[in-house]
């Protein structure tokens, strides 16, 4: 029966689910509907949907199994990360009544799926830019770091940030978005997907999206970024769209993904629990 669903996974699964996950979210925001608590019931079941289709064509059969109870952490992780999206979206939500109607810039008349898409443009692109920094800024390293330790990539990698650098790396983008007065509801659709596109790029899910892999960021093209060797890691940034890498000269591709052995960070081990890796980046290292 694997088999037979192999093939089919590996070339319809992000489609299928971020596809179908992206179309509803937009159908849901035209309509009016309300963001609670329907929203978030499409983000978990996409995310659901991506870790069970990892127990049936995993990329890697080791990167299914716990690592050194990195499971737990990774879920803490994940749980805290998704309470700072429902609390920029709720923000987002509350910053609008408090500027004046003359002020909003934002295309209020647009159809949704274009609001929606504006949305992730101006956020995806100040992503990217704080990406960047994040791997040339010592201390902002030291904070995103966390994100790049895993040993193993699969659903709950996307999650797994320290929550400052998460404010660090979506500041900017939620800042213009909430001075232009965004539709909150945009937004929120935006960074449902998001949070969905997240556990596939990260994913230990053998898929692929064919020429469309040079756009989006999914798994095979996101795991060069997450080489153990840092000056290999410079590349694909991009959290959804790869456009800014292709335009900035940090795209990269190859014929064969990173695989087993070669993800993680080198010369650098975090503590195992999830409260130890939100102190290591202010720990005290041998060579300071």
């Amino acid at each position: 029966m694997r088999a037979l669903l192999k093939p089919l996974i590996r070339t319809t699964s992000y489609p299928l689910i971020a596809g179908g996950a992206a179309l509803l979210l937009i159908h849901l925001a035209s309509i009016g509907a309300a963001y609670w608590p329907l929203f978030p019931m499409v983000v978990v079941s996409g995310i659901t949907a991506v870790a069970l289709l990892e127990r049936i064509a995993p990329f890697e059969l080791d990167w299914n199994r716990d690592h050194d109870g990195d499971t737990v952490a990774d879920a803490l992780h994940l749980f805290v990360s998704y309470l700072l999206i429902q609390s920029s979206v709720a923000i987002a939500f509350g910053l609008r009544d408090w500027l004046p109607a003359d002020w909003v810039l934002w295309p209020q008349q647009a159809p949704m799926w274009a609001q929606v898409l504006l949305a992730g443009l101006i956020l995806d692109l100040g992503l990217y830019a704080m990406h960047r920094a994040s791997h040339a800024s010592g201390s902002l390293w030291r904070l995103h770091a966390i994100h790049h330790s895993p040993e193993r990539l699969y659903w709950l990698n996307g999650g797994r940030r320290h929550p400052l650098s998460a404010l660090v790396l979506a500041g900017p983008g939620l800042t213009v978005l909430f001075l232009l007065g965004a539709t909150p509801i945009a937004v929120g659709a935006w960074l449902s997907f998001m949070s969905v596109h997240l556990a596939f790029q990260h994913a230990n899910l053998d898929y692929r999206l064919g020429p469309f892999r040079y756009l989006l960021g999914v798994a095979e093209m996101h795991r060069f970024h997450h080489k153990r060797d840092f000056e290999d890691a410079q590349v694909n940034f991009g959290e959804v769209f790869l456009i800014w890498d292709r335009l900035f000269g940090t795209f990269h591709d190859a014929s064969r993904s990173p695989g087993k052995g070669e993800v993680g960070l080198h010369g650098d081990t975090l503590p195992a629990g999830y409260w130890g890796q939100l102190a290591w980046p202010f720990s005290k290292r041998p060579s300071d």
